[in-house]
């Protein structure tokens, strides 16, 4: 399919390029990082920017790096950088986990975590892991810089908490003190490159703490508070996962699309539980499958 909208092409090389242009277009411009949402959106007609603003020549913003237990990840690093950092493997696994599920080899070449979430497509596959590591993302406008939380970025499908003439910079997360472990889990219908029917991530701390999140089963990742109260402390067992399981209906609200139906995504949401909470524990404890072994 081909781009039959016109549309003009900057590429600034600085930081207050990008914003300067983006308060000069006053709202009709997008910014293009991997571009591998955008583009399509754009051949589809789903929307017509006047202009689009590629980050690419901003060095600053391909920054991996991870220091005293903080991972930085800048707005133009990709799915591939990710899966290749030896610090994002053995320090924040559920990243590791989920980048070598994004699309393919290609798409994860040049597609970024940021782009991702700015997408914001309710079955994007970074908002969960992102959710449950409570990252912090970064942003710059006209007026300066400020930071939000992960909980505070996403309003809707395709909608989030950045302002027309910001940017995303980055996204930082902390890692967890002590033993930790955690499992994520995409539903997809055939192996390759397909959106998530849904997905699931778990991470469990030494200190008792469960903390879970899902995608594709609301109009936006979310977490699971009663859900994470109900595990606080507690070993997986099959009991306590079917407790576990029966409050998904008052949790999630999935819908039926082309890809699932609502029965079938609570349903493998469930199963999603069954398998991803003992691994998560297992995980945190020396043992259990290598991360990313698929679990579902």
């Amino acid at each position: 399919m081909t781009i039959a909208h016109r549309f003009d092409y900057e590429r600034p090389d600085t930081l207050s390029g990008v914003l300067d242009a983006l308060a000069r277009c006053g709202g009709r411009a997008r910014v293009l990082a991997g571009g591998t949402d955008l583009i399509g959106w754009i051949r589809e007609d789903l929307i017509a920017p006047d202009v689009l603003i590629d980050l690419k020549a901003l060095d600053e913003l391909k920054v991996l790096h991870c220091a005293d237990g903080v991972l930085q990840i800048g707005a133009g690093v990709t799915f591939n950088q990710l899966l290749e950092s030896d610090a994002v493997r053995s320090d924040f696994p559920l990243v590791f986990e989920m980048a070598g599920r994004v699309a393919s080899n290609g798409v994860r070449n040049r597609a970024t975590m940021a782009g991702n979430i700015c997408s914001a497509v309710p079955c994007n596959d970074s908002g969960p892991v992102l959710l449950v590591y409570e990252a912090t993302l970064h942003v710059a406008g006209p007026t300066g810089t400020r930071d939000l939380s992960a909980l505070e970025w996403f309003l809707g499908p395709r909608k989030t908490a950045l302002q027309p003439d910001e940017v995303l910079t980055g996204i930082t997360l902390k890692k967890p003190e002590g033993r930790h472990g955690g499992c994520w889990l995409k539903l997809g219908r055939y192996k390759g490159e397909d959106l998530a029917q849904a997905s699931t991530a778990i991470l469990m701390l030494e200190n008792g703490e469960t903390r879970i999140a899902f995608g594709s089963v609301a109009p936006v990742p979310l977490r699971a508070p009663a859900m994470e109260a109900l595990l606080k402390g507690r070993t997986p067992d099959a009991a306590l996962i079917a407790q576990a399981q029966a409050m998904l209906s008052d949790l999630i609200t999935p819908i039926t699309d082309v890809r699932a139906s609502l029965e079938y995504r609570l349903h493998m949401v469930g199963v999603m539980l069954e398998r991803g909470l003992p691994a998560a524990a297992e995980r945190m404890n020396g043992n259990g499958p290598d991360y990313g072994t698929t679990l579902i």
